[in-house]
């Protein structure tokens, strides 16, 4: 298509200026519509669907698809959260992590970035957040990570903080399936052979078992009277958080403790003497204020899994970090410009 563009010689600068048409983009390759409906595509599909759909070449689409995402991230902007979570992704093998931070009100993720997990990665955050906004926290929740933990009381004074029981309760499964091996070693012949290669079995939850699971959970319980205290004080723990004051909750973990005497559990000794170093990140969540959605970070974290897999075979960091923030905003309205000049 070919278009006639006005070209102006300004007295006042004496430079030349170019007409400018509002339903072309920078690019005089596309009009910014074609930009907006190839970067909404991306939203639902992959690259590679969206160039084939499209008769566009990849790279094509990924440009397009991070001027969409920007307009997203632009129009957002940086909120000021009153609780937060904190976690990291591991984007390549040998232990190559990334920060993610999410808004647990607003249940999306608000900063990406670091090159690790210390304790200046997270001071990013913070840093891009201000100081004002900072003194804002409420409330912090994270796993156990000390970094974390040290840079949120530098950085977010007035935050609480509160352990993420799901990394609390990893800890505690770890310490079942130490329990489990323990066993395996300790037991020969027809003993030995009711544990063999039941972990699943036994860290899943019941409610995803099929019946044939269950049933050897069962069998797998009566055979094995350390595996089955075992069993029944990891689904108990699981209490602690439904109380809601510090009172109720430390006498629960006491008496979850004297269930561990004369039991020969060494693996959930040590978790209970974890448990007694970080008690007051666990006691925070009793206060009424602090019964946030503890299971939305984790669920973010799967779905920046899946979205880190769609992005597969594309180097460009900023690339994934717009995916990760944009996938959780809303899509643009059709008449929005992409490129504004």
């Amino acid at each position: 298509m070919e278009f006639e563009r006005w070209r102006v010689n300004c007295p006042g600068c004496g430079g030349v200026h170019v007409e400018r048409l509002d339903w072309l983009a920078k690019n005089p390759r596309y009009t910014g519509r074609f930009a907006l409906h190839v970067g909404n595509l991306c939203r639902s599909m992959t690259n590679k669907a969206v160039a084939e759909m499209e008769r566009l070449h990849d790279s094509t689409v990924k440009d397009l698809s991070k001027l969409y995402m920007a307009e997203q991230v632009r129009r957002a902007g940086m909120p000021a959260p009153r609780a937060f979570g904190i976690d990291e992704i591991a984007i390549h093998k040998g232990h190559d992590y990334r920060v993610v931070v999410s808004d647990l009100e607003r249940r999306r993720p608000i900063w990406f970035g670091g090159s690790g997990r210390t304790e200046a990665d997270i001071g990013q955050f913070f840093a891009d957040l201000g100081p004002k906004k900072s003194a804002r926290i409420d409330l912090a929740v994270m796993d156990m990570w000390r970094p974390f933990r040290t840079s949120v009381g530098k950085n977010a004074p007035n935050a609480a903080i509160v352990f993420d029981k799901f990394h609390i309760m990893r800890h505690l499964s770890d310490a079942l399936d130490q329990v489990r091996r323990d066993e395996c070693k300790r037991l020969q012949g027809q003993d030995r052979s009711y544990i063999k290669g039941q972990r699943y079995t036994l860290l899943s939850n019941r409610e995803n078992l099929s019946l044939d699971g269950r049933k050897a959970l069962k069998k797998l319980l009566a055979a094995n009277k350390r595996l089955s205290t075992a069993y029944l004080l990891k689904e108990s723990f699981g209490q602690l958080w439904s109380y809601r004051t510090e009172r109720g909750a430390r006498a629960f973990f006491e008496r979850w403790k004297q269930s561990l005497r004369w039991q020969r559990l060494v693996p959930y000794q040590k978790f209970a003497r974890m448990i007694e170093r970080h008690w007051d990140g666990i006691a925070a969540y009793c206060t009424p204020g602090n019964k946030v959605s503890l299971g939305l970070v984790e669920g973010l974290n799967n779905k920046i899994r899946v979205i880190q897999r769609s992005a597969y075979g594309y180097r460009d960091e900023d690339y994934l970090k717009l995916k990760v923030i944009a996938s959780f905003l809303p899509a643009l309205p059709q008449n929005v410009r992409l490129d504004p000049h």
